[in-house]
């Protein structure tokens, strides 16, 4: 299954929708579906999306995880 495939999933399990998303995202209804479509996804992206979610992304290597959050995103901090 393809990442969109995965998200459209999670949106369903945990009674979400795109319009959410998209506002989560700070993108238009339509950008979201473009990116649904083309299955083109930046890692901020995936990052973002899983926080609304509320599920991680992670490396996994026999025992050891580490996971990947909004702290991870850089910041324009000055």
């Amino acid at each position: 299954m393809a990442i969109s495939g995965k998200v459209k999933a999670l949106l369903k399990l945990r009674d979400k929708n795109n319009k959410g998303l998209a506002e989560y995202l700070g993108i238009s209804e339509q950008a979201l579906s473009n990116k649904l479509y083309r299955n083109s996804y930046s890692g901020e992206d995936l990052i973002k999306i899983a926080a609304y979610l509320e599920c991680e992304i992670a490396f996994i290597a026999g025992d050891t995880k580490i996971a990947l959050s909004l702290d991870d995103l850089k910041t324009d901090k000055k």
